[in-house]
């Protein structure tokens, strides 16, 4: 199943900016998933036991770095990154 998830990660102490830019290019490595950013959140897209990986990884590694913060996440099953910015549902 193709799944999406939005991601907005509040560190709790430390550099904010650092480590949330940090925590995207971690989630950027990952060729598993396809994401997109803007200001307010990260959404990321593939299958959904890749999403729920990436988001494991990426978190365990902002912790290792950064200690206490908060991650808000939204999943959404069946949908997949369209051309542009949109999501959509998959066909």
């Amino acid at each position: 199943m193709r799944m999406a998830a939005e991601l907005s990660l509040y560190p709790l102490a430390g550099e904010v900016d650092a480590n949330v830019l940090a925590f995207i290019d971690d989630i950027a490595r990952e060729a598993s998933v396809s994401m997109v950013t803007n200001a307010m959140s990260t959404q990321i897209y593939g299958d959904a036991e890749s999403v729920f990986n990436v988001v494991q990884r990426a978190l365990e590694q902002s912790y290792a770095r950064s200690g206490r913060q908060v991650l808000v996440a939204k999943f959404i099953p069946g949908l997949s990154l369209e051309i542009g910015p949109e999501i959509g549902p998959e066909d």
